[in-house]
């Protein structure tokens, strides 16, 4: 995305909100990536010991943002500024309880809307065929453009015990 949107992100429902974890530590980090990532295969972050994802979050370039409904946690996103002019949102998504009640779209348009308005050149976002069927629709309804589209095959940890979908096996 290489410019703001030109429409404001759709509100979020009542008794839904977006706040920064401005000083989050790592085992609420844990929770939240851990809860979001564990049926798309989100393995990355897993690998970190508690020392380095600590670093990952102290940076001031990193900022986590968590949906909230009714009081509870529901997702949350990730901004990477560390590369600027250029933001990343490195991890965005639902828990699963909070999938199919209507907010990705607009808890998305709050991520770009935040990702935009600390100034930016360009707004990047990577997805794949582990993340959930809607994600790659929802970036593009959303002002996302598809740069391109790269092959990777990843051995993931096993012994991190997440489930591996059959679509994703080889062999």
């Amino acid at each position: 995305m290489d410019r703001r949107p030109a429409d404001p992100p759709p509100a979020l429902p009542p008794g839904v909100k977006v706040t920064e974890a401005r000083r989050c530590t790592i085992g609420f980090y844990r929770y939240l990536y851990d809860t979001v990532g564990h049926d798309y295969v989100w393995w990355l972050r897993r690998t970190l010991t508690d020392a380095e994802l600590g670093r990952v979050l102290a940076d001031p370039g990193v900022t986590i943002h968590v949906l909230y409904k009714d009081g509870e946690p529901a997702g949350f996103y990730e901004l990477d500024r560390r590369n600027r002019p250029l933001v990343n949102l490195s991890y965005f998504g639902l828990m699963p309880h909070a999938i199919g009640a209507g907010l990705g779209r607009a808890f998305l348009g709050q991520a770009v809307a935040e990702a935009w308005e600390q100034g930016t050149r360009a707004l990047t976002v990577n997805t794949c065929t582990a993340d959930h069927p809607r994600a790659l629709p929802n970036y593009l309804a959303t002002g996302f453009t598809r740069l391109r589209t790269v092959r990777e095959v990843w051995n993931v940890p096993l012994h991190l015990g997440l489930p591996i979908p059959s679509r994703l096996r080889i062999g």
